[in-house]
């Protein structure tokens, strides 16, 4: 199943990760299957991750420099989100 999931888009992987959240939070699954989801979900999270962190390094932004022209930087995410 491993392999499944690198092949997994972002979008697919949260649809799928929602899927278990719902499952998990309904709270009916017998314990062996509950602990399964959860590592399912687990790995899931480190794929999206994974993903946008990826997507993170390629996002460039343009600014304006002092002397008017455009130039590419860097994207840096702010610190804290909170």
């Amino acid at each position: 199943m491993d392999e499944n999931k690198k092949e997994l888009s972002f979008e697919q992987a949260l649809s799928r990760l929602e899927e278990i959240v719902r499952a998990l939070d309904g709270g009916e699954a017998p314990l062996d299957q509950s602990l399964a989801l959860f590592e399912e979900g687990v790995a899931l999270v480190k794929l999206c991750s994974g993903k946008l962190d990826n997507a993170e390094q390629r996002v460039k932004i343009l600014v304006r420099g002092d002397d008017g022209r455009a130039a590419e930087q860097d994207f840096v995410p702010p610190q804290n989100l909170t």
